[in-house]
């Protein structure tokens, strides 16, 4: 049984276990305990996002690390995938990565690569939790020269931008285009809007003054509202939103319509099938992908394979299966021809490469998928908890999978990153389906009460 480790790594309020300084020290030891190489002297790169809290936790991991003798290289504010590259591209051992992603500032988290750029499988994190509360750490304690230093990358933002221009065709640009990015006041706040620019597009931005408690604050690739009146107000082509930690992308078109993962999976897996790019002919998603994506998909005589939620673990699919195209609803999209995880800013110059050679507006997108009506609800609760516990609820669950049949699905879970049960209702009636899934918030909600 973890301990700490959800399904992002680890997550929770800044100053509260588990998301203590102790806990992140412990946790810079671990990592280094477990990923040193043993011939030579071993690195870790530490990438944050723009939480105040990740100042205490970027000093207290890399203290750890040093203190196993091993070396750490902080680039400071930076995307998970950029994170991801850099610790493949400089040859680090791990890499470790400090956010909440798409929460609030009052949150933070923490994330491991491996020296590969894939997140750490299961057994790693086991490793790690089984060193952090037991003793044997206290066994190596290195002194003198045999120390690790912590050093500042400066030209980390560079190297990341060069690699994400690579991705887009050579021959190819922006320009023409105007966008409105939407950076969350988060970790792509620097990045996105020289990318673009440098690729030629005019660019206004919004959620590029991050202070440490703006991040996601009514911003970024949940909260796509603001951005689509400013896309309007600017007379804009499009804009482009990413979450707190840039590793996913939500796009509107010219109207203000949001345009999210399944859409934008679709139109590149069917432009990839088309020139015999994509891999077995099949995309991985999740359980949470619209059924009219899986429809749409099915015409194109493309297979969609289903996970559970998390990038790790269509990640991991992909890898068993020798897939190269992936992602979910919420935006993350995986292109394993270039990167290792989710990226928002590398998955958006690969609809826009399309978009160009094309030569049609955004707003295509939405008629490539006749969706389902889909309700999605987050209820609040005190603690993450065993859904099967939840008086009532599985019965109420078979009399609507029942009633549904084969014209939609129902969906319970406790979430890996939050304190919250999700409800997912889908179905050909959107009043029925509402019924529904208000039905289960009730029950619920009336056993958190009890």
């Amino acid at each position: 049984m973890r301990k700490i480790f959800g399904t992002d790594g680890i997550r929770g309020v800044a100053n509260q276990y588990p998301m203590t300084v102790e806990i992140a020290l412990g946790l810079g030891r671990a990592i280094a305990a477990v990923m040193k190489h043993k011939h030579e002297r071993s690195k870790i790169v530490i990438g944050k996002d723009t939480r105040i809290s990740c100042y205490m936790f970027e000093e207290a991991i890399a203290a750890g690390i040093c203190s196993m003798g091993v070396d750490a290289y902080l680039v400071g504010p930076m995307p998970t995938p950029g994170v991801a590259f850099l610790t493949k591209s400089m040859r680090c051992d791990a890499g470790v990565m400090i956010s909440a992603s798409h929460n609030h500032y009052q949150d933070n988290g923490i994330k491991f690569f491996s020296r590969d750029g894939f997140k750490l499988p299961d057994n790693q994190e086991q490793e790690i939790e089984a060193l952090l509360f037991g003793d044997k750490l206290n066994e190596y304690r290195p002194t003198g020269k045999s120390i690790g230093k912590a050093t500042r990358v400066e030209d980390a933002y560079g190297r990341y931008i060069e690699f994400l221009k690579k991705s887009f065709p050579k021959e190819a640009t922006l320009e023409g285009y105007k966008i409105v990015l939407d950076c969350a006041n988060g970790a792509t706040y620097k990045i996105a809007p020289m990318l673009f620019q440098e690729l030629g597009a005019e660019v206004q931005c919004i959620g590029i003054a991050p202070n440490g408690f703006n991040i996601n604050d009514s911003c970024g690739s949940q909260y796509t509202d603001f951005l689509g009146a400013k896309v309007r107000e600017q007379k804009a082509d499009f804009g482009i939103a990413f979450d707190g930690d840039g590793d996913r992308v939500i796009f509107v078109d010219h109207k203000g319509a949001a345009i999210d993962g399944d859409y934008q999976m679709a139109y590149v897996g069917i432009h990839l099938k088309h020139e015999g790019k994509l891999q077995k002919n099949t995309i991985v998603s999740t359980i949470m992908s619209n059924f009219g994506f899986e429809k749409a998909l099915e015409k194109e005589d493309i297979k969609l394979i289903r996970t559970r939620v998390g990038d790790r673990y269509v990640v991991e699919e992909m890898l068993a299966g020798g897939y190269n195209l992936g992602g979910e609803q919420s935006g993350h999209l995986v292109f394993l021809d270039h990167n290792t995880t989710g990226d928002g800013m590398l998955a958006a110059l690969q609809v826009l490469s399309y978009l160009r050679q094309d030569g049609i507006p955004l707003s295509n997108l939405l008629d490539r998928i006749q969706r389902l009506p889909q309700i999605l609800i987050n209820v609040k609760v005190r603690e993450k908890k065993n859904i099967e516990k939840c008086n009532g609820l599985a019965e109420h669950l078979k009399s609507i999978e029942h009633a549904l049949g084969n014209t939609g699905r129902v969906l319970v879970r406790t979430s890996g990153t939050e304190n919250l049960i999700r409800v997912m209702v889908e179905g050909d009636n959107e009043t029925t389906i509402t019924k529904y899934a208000n039905e289960l918030v009730e029950i619920i909600e009336k056993n958190e009460n009890e």
